[in-house]
């Protein structure tokens, strides 16, 4: 075999931290706090992110223990990001709105040694803080009352003993570097380790023309939670080219984050539906000229909210898709060359084309791969260099397939790769042998303009097995008639997918990621609690 020349080096976070420190020393993170924005420099938040290593190697840390994170985005948590998976131990970012049991669950199973915990979070767990059986060490950040934690040490103070240099270990890239769990709507979450190469693979996977296009004259602001699958990739791609980042903290509603932006000026975004709509219902007059693109995920993006941002705002928001299993950029949704602009919506509406390097396919239920040809619609399988191959301390053998992951999507593939995601598998409406799609109807409803929110769910039928209930949450100062709404979806679907019983509800409940929770819906009509109204 003819041999290759190349060096042979370990792919990993500290190439992207060396990176971004050395050669773009004075980019800026911007972070936004109760008095305002604070910033400090690539240099400077490196020099911490070392003195970080130092505070933690002190405590026992060593190559594959694990760090929880319980911050909001915020400098110390871009910190602990870099500094982290660079000294070979493995960031577990906890995601702050999992229930109390669920919290406890996930640091135990991850045998968390050293958490890092926001001032503003701590009472949150503190309730979970007597459950925890491997947690040695609690490092707080910020004033605030901890006795309910116990012995803990002070963020600040453990920097300001510790040099601002380390040593870094050579870490083999096939290790653990960060860690993420599923939201976990059916059973226990699952916890996805991402290796060192995968993360170093993704970072350069975003910033590609056809994904993020970043560079370092980019201002990101960084709204979707650094605690959530590592806010998109965000945080190691925009370090990497230099872009400054900037970081809201907790400041997620409608009144400051649009004053974050008409201050700071970010060029990029990413968020999720719902801190969008927030967005758009409360601040219609911001100012968001600066942005030339949101990228927006975590639940289908409904063609509503793009045409409204559009129209409101002239800003782009582009449809991305991933899970926490896939690191998690797989595919985004943007035109194809020569698309006509009269016809740009339709493409845009799509879930996306696969990033360079991923794979996807569709399987029936006897696991038969199925033809790309936009017609066929089956299971979404995928598999790639930043897909997991396995959960944590879980074989879960059911949610693999021949080595893909199966993503529990249903939907169809182009013969182009343009993938179109139609239901969750446990989600999608069998009524009479055929299915109807939740996720059109929910998009359809929510173009309507009393509708701020729909969810459609499949509830028991004797004669068609199961009949969509369509969940509205009224835009504000209206009040939707239901056969105002059967009527707007009577030119746009089949006959017998219009829905016969609406419920007129204040709020959808949502998972701890955002998406909407319809398991809570499903239960909530099984017990009688949501009203119904007939058509």
């Amino acid at each position: 075999m003819f041999a290759s020349t190349m060096q042979d080096v370990d792919l990993g976070v500290l190439h992207l931290f060396r990176h971004g420190r050395s050669v773009h020393a004075n980019s800026t993170v911007i972070t936004w706090g109760e008095d305002g924005p604070s910033t400090a420099t690539y240099a400077e938040v490196a020099a911490n992110a070392d003195r970080l290593a130092n505070a933690l190697g002190s405590l026992g840390i060593g190559p594959n223990d694990r760090v929880g994170t319980f911050c909001w985005n915020n400098q110390h948590h871009l910190e602990a990001y870099l500094a982290v998976p660079s000294m070979g131990a493995v960031l577990h970012t906890l995601n702050i709105r999992l229930f109390p049991d669920q919290l406890a669950y996930v640091i135990n199973h991850a045998q968390d040694k050293v958490l890092i915990v926001d001032a503003s979070l701590a009472p949150l767990l503190a309730k979970v803080r007597s459950q925890l059986t491997t947690v040695e060490h609690i490092i707080t950040v910020g004033d605030g009352e901890f006795d309910d934690l116990g012995p803990t040490l002070d963020y600040r103070q453990l920097l300001a003993e510790c040099e601002p240099a380390f040593t870094y270990p050579t870490v083999p890239e096939r290790s653990a570097a960060a860690l993420c769990y599923t939201s976990g709507t059916t059973g226990d979450p699952k916890g996805v380790a991402y290796s060192q190469r995968s993360i170093f693979i993704h970072s350069f996977g975003v910033t590609g023309a056809q994904a993020m296009a970043f560079t370092e004259d980019e201002r990101i602001l960084l709204v979707v939670p650094m605690f959530h699958a590592m806010a998109w990739g965000m945080p190691y791609a925009g370090w990497m080219v230099g872009a400054d980042l900037i970081l809201p903290g907790p400041h997620l509603q409608a009144a400051p984050l649009a004053e974050i932006i008409e201050s700071t000026r970010p060029t990029y975004s990413g968020a999720v539906p719902t801190v969008l709509n927030d967005l758009l219902h409360n601040r219609p007059d911001a100012d968001l000229s600066s942005l030339r693109e949101i990228i927006c995920g975590g639940s289908a993006v409904p063609v509503s909210l793009m045409e409204a941002y559009d129209d409101t705002y002239q800003v782009t928001v582009t449809q991305a898709w991933g899970m926490t299993e896939t690191s998690p950029l797989a595919a985004i949704a943007r035109p194809p060359k020569r698309c006509p602009t009269d016809d740009a919506m339709q493409w845009r509406a799509k879930t996306g084309r696969t990033l360079p390097g991923v794979e996807i396919r569709i399987c029936d239920d006897a696991g038969k791969v199925l033809p790309n040809d936009g017609q066929a619609q089956g299971e979404i399988e995928i598999r790639g260099p930043w897909i997991t191959g396995h959960y944590v301390h879980d074989t879960a053998e059911e949610k693999f397939h021949d080595g893909w992951l199966r993503t529990g999507d249903v939907g169809t593939i182009t013969a182009e790769g343009f993938m179109q995601i139609t239901d969750r598998a446990k989600d999608v409406i069998k009524s009479g042998g055929e299915w109807i799609s939740s996720v059109d109807l929910e998009n359809l409803l929510m173009s309507h303009p009393d509708v701020r929110e729909a969810a459609v769910i499949g509830i028991p039928d004797d004669r068609w097995d199961e009949r969509p209930l369509a969940c509205i949450v009224p835009s504000s100062g209206t009040n939707p008639e239901p056969t105002a709404l059967r009527r707007h979806l009577e030119t746009q679907v089949a006959k017998w997918w219009l829905p016969e019983q609406f419920s007129i509800i204040d709020e959808i409940p949502k998972t701890s990621v955002g998406k909407f929770d319809k398991k809570a819906l499903r239960a909530r009509h099984a017990t009688g609690e949501l009203s119904t109204i007939q058509t």
